[in-house]
């Protein structure tokens, strides 16, 4: 059965501060692979697996106080996101994240949104 998790019930936040006005999470995880071929044949016969790469997206209506200023300063933290719907939670972990850009837009008949993208070292989920 599918783990569906409602965006109202669940929560993120940066170290020990909730991201108010969250409007989304995105992550993506991309592992280095190189594959090994054998000599005198076109098949592969092994794989070689190197450095997991893990970005995130926090999309937030208007801006963050604390985001801004983790831009600005260069400091490291950490993000939690429990995800939830009813009784099924799911914890993801983002650790030693760093801040990398961050890009704002107004529209009209529209508020303002802000997208804060990160880079972790690891992501844990569970």
């Amino acid at each position: 059965m599918p783990e569906i998790y409602s965006a109202t019930a669940s929560e993120v936040k940066i170290d020990k501060d909730t991201v108010e006005g969250l409007q989304a999470i995105e992550y993506t995880m991309v592992r280095n692979r190189q594959d090994i071929g054998a000599i005198g044949t076109d098949e592969r016969i092994a794989v070689y697996f190197g450095m997991t790469v893990v970005t995130g997206r926090l999309r937030v209506a208007s801006a963050n106080k604390v985001l801004d200023g983790l831009l600005q300063s260069a400091a490291s933290f950490n993000v939690s996101a429990t995800l939830k719907h009813g009784k099924t939670v799911r914890q993801v972990t983002f650790d030693n994240c760093f801040m990398e850009d961050k890009q704002f837009s107004l529209s009209a008949l529209s508020h303002g949104e802000t997208i804060y993208q990160f880079t972790a070292t690891r992501v844990r989920e569970g």
